[in-house]
């Protein structure tokens, strides 16, 4: 050692250990090797790295010595220490000073410090996962319950032997570790379980050599008498004692789920137990039938993986899951193999019970403590995955991992890796080659194979959510069905050609379980990005060929200017052109004819400058003809739409709009007729100025067609704008702002909805449509009752004209302008018209009193309206009141309650 640097690392671990044990270094080599191989490994204390907590107890044990100076001045340096910075790795120096100051010659021969010392022997795993206590309902293991009066009262196994031991145990000391006691690995997760549980084992160099320990070495074993230690027994005699040996073999079989020639499995309580008749100590007893345990889950694990193996109705979700379960049992297998080589070794040496290195009950309880605590986890899992499969059994593998304990957590994910494999296979050929090959329904997007090309987007694919992984929330699993219908959309119904890479760049797909890992672990990161990036890609394109190539938006303009009549000039010509015609029956009108007379409006309006591809789409239709119908009772126009377009215009919303647009046409007409009304009172007013008999009956016309006219203008200034307008302009900036077709969709059947709503036409507007609809008949009522009147008025003072003309010109030839007989057959005409003139203000007050009373009830109907816009149109309807001095006392009742309910309920609303 003299050649070599003093301060290498060497020179120094070897210092130590020699100042540590008191020996050469000669002696030490041993120790030496071992603490070599200690400082190369990824071992790490099992309490928390927390520099307070370590000084902390630095100083209560110097106050528990009574060094009350000692621990202020230990604080003072401890405290100049921090503000230095110095050290890195503060915690780690405390750490060490903490553990070298332990006694290492504290007595161990006690029992009561078995448990500690085999706590400080139990092997750590970075994969070693305890059962995860907050779903005991999904193991439905019972084998504490069946065996708690097997094990007396050392303990139970089951769910209650985890509070045994601690999951990983106190942290050994650096002379523990320097006696050969064996150390705890906390990051072993790349080992396998043999390999974890032969560093657990003493190291020497050959197998001659293993089970030969130091005669420094503690024992972890108590001192039992010699005749039950040595291996050579006579185990078949059934009045003696069964040995320790015996049944450590015993035990090594069960572990693989075979029974022993002791320890056999009990089919009445389910589980692996000593026979009572079997002569063996009680202690003995307990730990071999809590020992039994693992063979017993094992036995559960292997049932299942057997049973599910073949089954090819389980998908390749589930053969996912069993091969985990199998990957997890060949680590199980390999800790077994290491454990029967051991025994091999001691029954060729004929090595002594009592010896350290030696394979015990105990020592089999702390180093199988966590393969047991995996196989429950593992036994948990195939419980709760019953009659699960695809993205349900996906779900439920991902619940177990929701714990705070880090071992459990990479469990469970390591086997969430291998399960979602498939699903991530599947979701990446859906969102960019809009394949779908689930021959097992494991997916969670479903395709009918019976729907047609043209409902493809609205009921071809669909979304299976019991399927849908948990760690996949409901708006990434919307995004991933649109994302595979748009392809499919645009290869199928748009015919488009584009290949899906170019649509979207294809990313690194998920090819092995540690890619597929790696997502999962950062499912709000790359695993979103990937799903927003094909998402905002494909709808994107979709939208642009929908727009360029199917002019999509100049077709939802051509149905705001033609159905819901916004293109105002050629409505007015079209009803100029089209009412001789349909002034007549129903019953004799033809579609060419009437198809013609469109044809003429679209050439005589603005119509003409829209794109060819939309007029020609544009057409007559004829309703149903009901017996008295004329031609303005089946008029509508109609708007063909095909290909891609018909997604959004399904039949449903072209229903909607022949719906909406014969309401507006009805409406439209009543302002025609009403226009008519008052062009005839204008004409005729001079004319009749010489009959002044009729100047009572005319004036009630007048008042009555001004309130016919003052409703309907409120009616269609409420249509147009309120309702037509508003919801246009909403519809636009909502198409302005659609990310996919959805969205385009959603918002066209919102606004056809809302129209069908305000517009009287849905389900609870039908009394109000009812008495709209009469008031409508009334204005056409009043039409005809006035043209009548105006055709007698006229002809009478035709005849009146003619008499004088007459009279005049008889007078000028110097003859008698009327004699006797005609001048009393002309009183006689006009005595009998000026009788029908009662019988027509008579009409004219009954049609009155019928159109007002109709009035008075669409307005208090207006007024319990929950929609606030047709409450604010009654009060534009009555806005000086004139109604409500003719309602009667109960409609102003209802009228004004409701009003005072709204009123103090708007109030609330505001305040709040």
């Amino acid at each position: 050692m003299a050649s070599l640097d003093q301060k290498s690392p060497n020179v120094l671990l070897q210092s130590l250990c020699c100042r540590i044990t008191g020996k050469s270094e000669a002696e030490v080599a041993h120790q030496f090797q071992y603490a070599v191989r200690v400082i190369g490994s990824n071992y790490a204390p099992t309490i928390e790295r927390d520099e307070f907590l370590v000084s902390e107890k630095i100083k209560k044990e110097m106050l528990r010595q009574r060094r009350e100076a000692d621990a202020a001045l230990f604080s003072e340096l401890h405290r100049k220490l921090q503000t230095q910075g110095i050290l890195k790795h503060r915690w780690s120096v405390l750490y060490l000073l903490l553990s070298l100051s332990e006694d290492p010659r504290k007595p161990s021969g006690r029992v009561g410090n078995y448990g500690a010392l085999f706590a400080q022997a139990l092997p750590r795993d970075a994969h070693s996962t305890p059962f995860y206590c907050t779903r005991p309902q999904s193991l439905a293991l019972g084998y504490g319950e069946r065996s708690a009066a097997l094990s007396g009262s050392v303990g139970t196994s089951g769910i209650s032997s985890l509070g045994v031991y601690t999951l990983n145990g106190p942290t050994p000391t650096p002379q523990s570790l320097l006696a050969g006691q064996p150390p705890q690995s906390a990051a072993a997760g790349t080992q396998s379980l043999g390999s974890r549980l032969a560093w657990t084992l003493p190291i020497s160099s050959s197998p001659s050599t293993i089970m030969a320990p130091p005669t420094t070495r503690p024992s972890l074993c108590p001192q039992v008498p010699t005749t039950r230690a040595v291996r050579p027994h006579r185990d078949g005699d059934p009045a003696s004692e069964v040995s320790e040996a015996a049944l450590v073999r015993d035990i090594l079989f069960v572990f693989q789920g075979i029974d022993g020639k002791f320890v056999k499995m009990n089919a009445q309580d389910n589980c692996y137990k000593i026979d009572n008749k079997v002569v063996v100590c009680k202690s003995l007893r307990d730990i071999s039938s809590r020992l039994a345990e693992l063979g017993w889950l094992h036995n559960k694990v292997r049932k299942y993986t057997d049973a599910r193996t073949l089954d090819r109705a389980f998908g390749l979700v589930g053969q996912s899951f069993c091969a985990s379960l199998h990957q997890e049992l060949k680590e199980y297998y390999r800790l077994l193999s290491v454990l029967h080589s051991q025994l091999q070794v001691e029954d060729e040496q004929g090595v002594n019970m009592c010896t350290e290195s030696s394979l015990t009950l105990r020592r089999l309880l702390v180093w199988m403590y966590d393969p047991k605590v995996r196989l429950k986890t593992l036994a948990a899992l195939v419980d709760f995955c019953q009659g699960r499969k695809g993205g349900e059994l996906a779900s439920a593998v991902h619940a177990y991992g929701k714990t705070g304990d880090p071992q459990m957590r990479a469990l469970v994910q390591h086997i969430l890796s291998l399960v979602s494999h498939p699903i991530l296979n599947f979701l990446y050929r859906w969102i960019y080659d809009g394949e779908l090959e689930d021959t097992y329904h494991e997916f969670f997007v479903a395709s009918d194979p019976n729907v047609k090309t043209d409902r493809l987007w609205h009921d071809k694919y669909s979304l299976r959510k019991s399927m849908i992984p948990s760690f996949i929330t409901m708006d990434q699993a919307r995004k991933v069905l649109l994302i595979g219908k748009s392809i499919n959309f645009l290869h199928q119904v748009c015919h488009d050609r584009t290949p899906p890479g170019k649509i979207t760049p294809a990313s690194k797909p998920a090819d092995t379980p540690k890619d597929a890992a790696e997502l999962l672990s950062d499912l709000e990161g790359a695993f979103q990005e990937k799903i927003d990036a094909a998402y905002f890609d494909t709808s994107k394109y979709l939208l642009d060929v929908l727009n360029r190539n199917y002019l999509l938006l100049e077709h939802l303009q051509a149905m705001r200017r033609y159905l819901l009549l916004g293109q105002g000039d050629f409505i007015r010509h079209l009803m100029d052109l089209l009412k001789p015609e349909l002034a007549r029956p129903a019953t004799t009108l033809y579609q060419h004819n009437l198809t013609g007379i469109l044809e003429t409006a679209v050439r005589a309006t603005n119509a003409q400058f829209d794109n060819a591809e939309i007029l020609k789409r544009l057409d007559v239709r004829l309703l149903e003809v009901s017996p008295g119908d004329t031609g303005w009772d089946v008029f509508s126009l109609d708007y063909h739409v095909d290909g891609p377009i018909a997604t959004v215009f399904t039949r449903e919303c072209m229903g909607h709009y022949l719906r909406v647009f014969n309401f507006l046409w009805r409406a439209k007409r009543m302002e025609y007729t009403l226009t008519d009304i008052w062009k005839g009172q204008m004409c005729n007013a001079k004319l009749l100025k010489t009959m002044p008999e009729l100047s009572g009956v005319l004036h009630q016309c007048h008042i009555l067609a001004s309130e016919m006219v003052h409703f309907i203008h409120q009616m269609q200034y409420y249509i147009t704008f309120e309702v037509l307008e508003c919801l246009w302009d909403e519809l636009w900036n909502k198409l302005q702002q659609a990310q996919d077709l959805d969205h385009i969709i959603a918002a066209h059947d919102v606004f056809l909805d809302t129209i069908i709503s305000r517009c009287l036409l849905d389900n609870n507007s039908r009394s109000l449509l009812n008495q709209l609809r009469a008031i409508f008949d009334q204005i056409i009522e009043f039409q005809n009752a006035q043209d009548s009147l105006y055709r007698s008025a006229l002809e009478e003072l035709a005849l009146r004209l003619q008499f004088e003309e007459k009279k005049q010109q008889r007078e000028e030839e110097g003859e008698w302008g009327v004699t006797a007989e005609q001048e009393a057959a002309e009183k006689r005409r006009i005595q009998e018209f000026q009788e029908t003139i009662p019988k027509m203000q008579s009409e004219l007050r009954i049609l009155t009193h019928f159109y007002q009373s109709i009035v008075q009830q669409f307005l208090v109907l207006l007024m319990t309206s929950p929609d606030e816009s047709l409450r604010f149109l009654s009060f534009r309807l009555d806005f000086n009141e004139h109604y409500r001095g003719t309602r009667s006392q109960g409609q102003r009742a209802k009228a004004a309650s409701f009003t005072g309910h709204h009123q103090r309920a708007t109030c609330v609303k505001h305040l709040t």
